[in-house]
């Protein structure tokens, strides 16, 4: 009878040791869990943070005065746009466009024609 009580006894003290550990280790599991969902409320937050960022950074006048200023590159127009044809040629560009004849200044009025008008 004293064998079985312990050997009973023994196997009660394993399974407490066994339950002990198994709780240390699930202990362990949920405080990485934890640390793992801060991460990644970390990195959605800085996610978020960074497509604003992007956003403001890629609007098209922002695009336009970096171009111009640290690029030097200026906006196309007619006159200096080159058109190339499939076997390598290149088209005349377009011609400048002339000014627009400045409308016709008005007569002067005679003087008797001025007169005749008091």
């Amino acid at each position: 009878m004293a064998r079985i009580n312990l050997l009973l006894l023994m196997a009660v003290i394993a399974t407490a040791l066994y339950l002990v550990h198994t709780q240390y280790l699930s202990r362990q599991l949920y405080t990485e869990l934890d640390r793992v969902q801060q991460d990644a409320r970390r990195l959605e937050t800085d996610r978020d943070r960074l497509q604003v960022e992007k956003r403001a950074q890629a609007t098209p006048l922002r695009v336009e005065k970096l171009a111009k200023e640290q690029l030097q590159m200026r906006t196309t127009s007619p006159a200096i746009t080159q058109y190339v044809r499939p076997d390598g040629t290149v088209i005349p560009a377009v011609a400048p466009v002339a000014p627009a004849p400045a409308p016709p200044k008005p007569a002067a009025k005679p003087a008797a024609a001025a007169r005749a008008a008091r």
